[in-house]
């Protein structure tokens, strides 16, 4: 198909309109938001953009305006719209458009199990060139994290299609032993790839070069306290002795899932607009939200992306950013505990859900109890972790709401600043148990999820919770995890809402963390058993 308009974005960005080069602007920043937006092909917020490439005391407003203009003479020449902006978002719509990245995206997304060498031998190509390249400075330090994070992704795009032509059956020896050592080069100390560079030797008539790589690739695996399945030569020649282990490295998943992820928006009945998001394959989970989600920047987390992985591992996982949060409406009137089970309610609608298993999270358990009272056709299960039926105004004693008091006069002037100490008091108290580095992105996942003024709003919301009286009433089969030593929600509060839930199955989990981490025994059996419970009661 013929396209009118062509972007590149690896290498450096370039835009061609009817097979003319279109001048961009001279401000890098310029460049570096349209190389973002048709990167991202979805609506950014316009506080996002501001935020990722401009510093205060400039006019972010401002400038984002005057950025758009330039653009839109670039991308809209053949007079085709494609900056998409109102008032919150803006946009790039790919009309009668091709972008390199995106296109090679949707070839590879769904693993098809053939492509022809000639088109793997192009995508290889356009994949050694950097993303945006010339423009990593372009923007401020969220930009760049964005850039490094994307880059990372296209690496392992990289690595599929070098896998694929180191293993094309169409491919002469020649050639095939070409693509293994690239493939190698990119992956030293992984043995799949080390193992077709040692066949594909061998099978070229090059066996004495072959052994000695094998031997190398042994030692190095042994110094790097890897273990190997077998063998690499798939003949019976003599070879080096190697040590084994019982435990490999498990291979990470998150990236690929953020590929395959869909993200939609839907309207609640007073006009906000909510962002939700499915990925996986298999029957339906819906996670209720909790603080705080951003559906993109979750795929990216040491916290969420290990648990989100593990769910939508044989499930459609469902989940959305709560209003005031996220990719959904900021600027709202309404952040109460009747909105957020509205919100639920608005994302099944619109997915036309049936019945499916319900997972809560922190405040999310009380809206997924809620939730389940009153639409009780629906819920076929609920999951509950780390979950309390009454917030912090209600039952907590004198000094807890003093202290609650003081971190939200901490959020209400600290929130939006630089510095991550105001924040760093929710990280601790959620992951008292995990690595600076994993508190250091929660310090900074946290600002760039919401304004300082609606952080102060959730907590105000979360304080007035009650669900006591909606217990008793549900009628799914419940299962309720809850750290022994959550430094947020006591053992007690989550015992309390077990007990009140008729039938519900409670399980103390051996942790200190309200958010539970993908590197302690606590989070693999909360995974394992949730897994086993939804097979038994998600119908």
């Amino acid at each position: 198909m013929g396209y009118s308009l062509h972007i590149a974005l690896l290498g450096e960005l370039s835009v061609v309109t009817n097979d003319t080069a279109a001048a961009l602007p001279a401000s890098r920043k310029a460049r570096a938001v349209l190389g973002y937006l048709a990167a991202t092909a979805r609506p950014v917020r316009r506080e996002r953009l501001c935020e990722m490439f401009w510093d205060l005391p400039d006019d972010p407003r401002g400038s984002l305006r005057w950025a758009l203009s330039k653009l839109r003479r670039a991308v809209d020449q053949d007079g085709t719209q494609r900056i998409i902006a109102d008032r919150e978002r803006v946009a790039f719509a790919p009309i009668d458009a091709f972008v390199d990245l995106r296109a090679i995206r949707e070839r590879l997304i769904d693993d098809p199990p053939f492509i022809p060498p000639s088109e793997l031998r192009d995508i290889a190509a356009q994949l050694q060139r950097p993303l945006l390249e010339g423009l990593e400075q372009a923007g401020t330090d969220s930009f760049q994290l964005w850039l490094v994070a994307e880059r990372e992704d296209i690496r392992l795009l990289q690595l599929n299609v070098l896998r694929r032509l180191a293993l094309h059956p169409e491919l002469p020896k020649a050639e095939v032993l070409k693509w293994a050592r690239r493939w190698t080069e990119e992956t030293p100390l992984e043995e799949e790839p080390a193992r077709e560079l040692v066949n594909a030797l061998a099978q070229s008539g090059r066996l004495e070069e072959a052994r000695h790589w094998e031997a190398d690739f042994y030692a190095t695996a042994k110094e790097a306290g890897l273990s190997l399945t077998g063998p690499l030569l798939a003949d019976k020649l003599e070879r080096p002795k190697m040590d084994t282990a019982d435990i490999r490295p498990a291979e990470s998943a998150p990236r690929r899932m953020m590929r395959k992820q869909t993200i939609g928006f839907c309207r609640a009945s007073d006009g906000v607009r909510i962002a939700y998001a499915s990925v996986g394959e298999g029957p339906p989970l819906v996670k209720a939200a909790n603080w705080l989600n951003h559906l993109e920047l979750d795929w990216n987390s040491p916290i969420w992306a290990p648990t989100f992985s593990a769910w939508a591992n044989h499930r459609t996982l469902i989940r959305y950013d709560e209003r005031g949060n996220g990719l959904s409406d900021w600027d709202v009137d309404d952040i109460s505990f009747e909105a957020f089970v509205r919100d639920l309610e608005t994302v099944v609608d619109a997915l036309e859900l049936d019945r499916f298993p319900l997972l809560g999270m922190s405040q999310g358990c009380a809206v997924s109890v809620e939730y389940a009272v009153r639409h009780p056709e629906r819920v076929s299960c609920l999951v509950l972790i780390a979950g309390y039926a009454t917030g912090w105004r209600i039952g907590a004693s004198e000094d807890e709401q003093t202290r609650r008091e003081a971190v939200l006069t901490l959020t209400r002037h600290g929130w939006g600043t630089s510095n991550p100490a105001y924040r760093h008091i929710f990280s601790q108290t959620f992951m008292p148990d995990s690595k600076p580095e994993d508190l250091a992105w929660f310090d900074e996942f946290q600002r760039q999820t919401t304004s300082p003024e609606n952080a102060v709003r959730f907590q105000e919301a979360f304080g007035h919770i009650d669900v006591r009286e909606s217990l008793a009433k549900v009628k799914a089969p419940t299962l309720v995890f809850h750290a022994r030593d959550d430094h947020r929600i006591s053992l007690g509060q989550g015992r309390e809402l077990a007990i009140g839930i008729p039938g519900a199955e409670f399980v103390q989990l051996e942790s200190k963390n309200h958010i539970l981490l993908g590197h302690e025994p606590a989070w693999l059996e909360c995974v394992q058993k949730t897994g086993d419970f939804l097979q038994n009661h998600a119908i």
